[in-house]
């Protein structure tokens, strides 16, 4: 197969492999004649259009011809211009179940009793991974959370080392991370307190089997404050050490902590979890002319099937979904939650419009 038109409501096809000019092609039974050559990954006209028409790409307009063009001709982003000039009102249309099995959208999936294996922390959370985790309050203590993590791995690393002698038989090595950062100190405001709950979530994060804090003692983030901020945590796996309030060797202290910690973390077992209570990060990585047809559409089936189970997949990156926000919109099951997603949309665009910068480059 040499092209692939996406939905059947689109007036473009793309090129699986490069194709030239005044070769004749079939694309679902239509017969035409190419114009001009069209690289793999590029679309090319299935009709004639004038200026201003709209590209129907994946079922939905992806911008406008700012000139005429025929079919058989190619499109690039020389030919269109995006339609998402500015902020947009939006109608709430919600999309039913039963048009969601529709072939024209993702299929829906019946539940099913499915289940994962997980790390059931104390408060209930779930971990799909369990790390040893070092976190500083404040930037400047950076060198002493990487030393005590180096510390850590080249023991872990060494079966003979004093401490791994005293780790039972079989025991699982479990994944040191230090998480040096810049802030914690000369923040005011949002600013620190941004930080501060990043930290907060981080520090409770159940990925984390155990985690040792490591503040300095003099910094606008104070450990004992932040302590607070972080509720009612578990104290055997959570702890705390303030560098200034430590007598003698700091790192011989970090290491003694560590050393608890990783004992206590090492004896955690996986057990099987509903797939309702799984969470799935969604990272944005390099987009090529296929992505549309490969990776985005199965990442939206993965989504669909997570979500039928009752589970969560996590979109972060808001201008990846400029020109498909629709979409989402009308999947938002009440019209409180479509009302959040349009504010989420429009003032995102409203932050981009105030520095001067387009938010139409990246439709499709």
């Amino acid at each position: 197969m040499k092209t692939i038109k996406i939905n059947p409501a689109d007036n473009v096809a793309v090129a699986l492999e490069a194709l030239k000019a005044n070769e004749t092609i079939e694309v679902e039974g239509q017969v035409l004649t190419l114009n001009t050559d069209i690289p793999a990954g590029h679309k090319f006209l299935l009709t004639d259009l004038t200026a201003g028409e709209n590209i129907i790409k994946y079922g939905y307009p992806i911008g406008h011809l700012t000139e005429s063009r025929n079919q058989g001709d190619l499109v690039s982003h020389h030919h269109i211009k995006t339609n998402l000039e500015g902020l947009l009102d939006y109608q709430y249309n919600p999309v039913s179940k039963e048009e969601l099995t529709n072939p024209a959208y993702a299929e829906w999936f019946p539940k099913e009793q499915l289940t994962f294996q997980g790390y059931r922390r104390q408060n209930g959370e779930v971990g799909i991974r369990n790390e040893v985790w070092i976190v500083p309050t404040v930037g400047c203590v950076n060198g002493v959370v990487s030393q005590l993590a180096a510390t850590l791995k080249e023991e872990l690393a060494n079966p003979n080392s004093p401490f791994c002698q005293t780790l039972p038989a079989n025991t699982e090595l479990l994944r040191i991370v230090a998480y040096p950062h810049n802030y914690g100190c000369s923040q005011l405001s949002d600013d620190h307190e941004n930080t501060r709950k990043i930290l907060r979530d981080l520090v409770l994060h159940p990925n984390a089997g155990a985690v040792l804090v490591v503040g300095l003692g003099c910094e606008n983030n104070q450990p004992d404050q932040f302590e607070q901020l972080l509720g009612n945590y578990d104290k055997k796996r959570i702890r705390f050490m303030v560098t200034q309030k430590v007598e003698g060797d700091e790192i011989a202290k970090g290491m003694e902590i560590l050393h608890e910690l990783y004992t206590i973390a090492s004896q955690d077992k996986r057990e099987p979890i509903p797939l309702s209570e799984l969470k799935i990060g969604l990272k944005c990585g390099g987009s090529d002319g296929l992505s549309g047809i490969t990776a985005n559409p199965l990442l939206g089936v993965f989504s669909d099937f997570i979500v039928s189970q009752g589970g969560t997949t996590v979109l972060t990156e808001v201008p990846e979904m400029f020109g498909a926000e629709t979409i989402l919109m009308n999947r938002c099951e009440t019209p409180q939650l479509f009302q959040q997603t349009v504010s989420l949309v429009n003032d995102f665009k409203q932050y981009f419009l105030s520095h001067g910068e387009p938010v139409g480059e990246n439709p499709s």
